[in-house]
């Protein structure tokens, strides 16, 4: 794992650790002690945000124009971004191992680091969309047809994503939809791995994983070392690598009023504390 890696996602707060009395409430909802939110190493937050906007607005309006519209965007921001290039470079570099005829990359996340590595590398790019429509693309982005027009049949696929948890969306819609065409994926490299089943899912489906980074106890050693997180900070993410449904309960039966608190004050963080109560563990 490189420490550029890891000093891009904590310097552009794609992995942000909570203060220790204050974790992250997951749409699983469960408690952890770190978010991640891989996309913000395009720069930042602010300019995440403002592509996950454009993703939205250039699909609903054109699926077939959005990958070039999409690609010119990003490509401005490569030019300026020095952690943006610097993934995107190394993934280039990581994907030149590798024997493939497309890259492909689904909604939303997953373009921040699919379009440009293709254009590099000069693969078309298959843009996956959310109702497991795709577009195809030649590798400069001007060409552009509806997957069932591309003769994708036993042509070979490498799928690039932000982040893998337990890979449900590969299982839900990447990997039948690449293989309804006729086509091959046996092989995704992903910026992030959560070390939560996921390999083990893919390995099921038949799909070798590449990774750039791990949440394990590796990264945030660098981070405790780079005061990037404070030890009490440091002490609890480990814990929660170690059992995070110990972690939960023990948080909650030391902070006795916090479910309360969160139901009080509305929207989702009382969603989630109220399903936290019907998972049983409060």
């Amino acid at each position: 794992m490189s420490n550029q890696v890891l000093d891009a996602l904590f310097s552009t707060n794609a992995i942000r650790v909570a203060p220790a009395d204050t974790p992250f409430w997951y749409t699983s909802g469960t408690l952890g002690p770190f978010y991640i939110n891989t996309h913000f190493l395009i720069k930042d937050e602010a300019t995440a945000n403002d592509f996950l906007k454009r993703i939205e607005t250039y699909s609903a309006e054109d699926k077939i124009a959005m990958p070039k519209k999409l690609f010119d965007d990003f490509m401005a921001v490569y030019n300026e971004s020095a952690s943006f290039k610097m993934i995107t470079d190394l993934i280039v570099n990581k994907l030149k191992d590798y024997e493939f005829d497309y890259i492909s990359g689904g909604e939303r996340r997953d373009f921040f680091f699919s379009m440009l590595p293709a254009y590099i590398l000069g693969k078309p790019h298959i843009t996956i969309f959310k109702d497991c429509s795709a577009v195809v693309t030649n590798s400069d982005f001007e060409d552009a047809r509806t997957a069932d027009k591309a003769e994708l049949e036993g042509k070979k696929i490498l799928h690039i994503a932000d982040l893998i948890t337990e890979a449900s969306s590969y299982e839900r819609a990447w990997v039948p939809v690449i293989r309804g065409f006729g086509a091959d994926i046996s092989g995704t490299l992903a910026v992030v791995d959560r070390h939560q089943n996921g390999r083990k899912v893919l390995e099921g489906l038949g799909v070798e994983m590449e990774t750039l980074a791990g949440i394990d106890k590796t990264l945030f050693d660098h981070a405790l070392e780079s005061s990037y997180i404070n030890k009490d900070q440091y002490d609890l993410v480990i814990k929660f690598l170690s059992d995070p449904d110990a972690y939960m309960k023990d948080f909650i039966a030391n902070h006795p009023t916090f479910i309360d608190d969160q139901i009080a004050l509305g929207g989702k963080a009382k969603e989630r504390a109220e399903l936290a109560i019907s998972k049983g563990f409060v």
